[in-house]
């Protein structure tokens, strides 16, 4: 579903979902204000995320399929990172 590799590090991190899209952040929000387990504060732009989920707009779209959830079912979303 989505890789990411940082050069300089070697780093990469590979997610894979059951769900067909996926949403990305970049952490455009942090401000500075809070601190990592290392104390060093997250600014703008530190972070980001990946969430496999339903396209975002599926309810307008029916050939995207259903985000419904009746009473007594369980959702479950499969993700795994590598």
């Amino acid at each position: 579903m989505a890789r990411v590799e940082h050069p300089g590090s070697g780093r990469v991190l590979e997610v894979s979902s059951d769900q067909p899209g996926i949403q990305v952040y970049s952490g455009n929000f942090l401000d500075g204000a809070s601190a990592g387990k290392s104390g060093r504060l997250y600014r703008m732009g530190d972070a980001f995320v990946l969430e496999p989920q339903m396209f975002p707009d599926t309810p307008n779209h029916p050939d995207f399929g259903s985000l419904r959830l009746e009473p007594g079912e369980t959702y479950r979303n499969r993700i795994v990172l590598r």
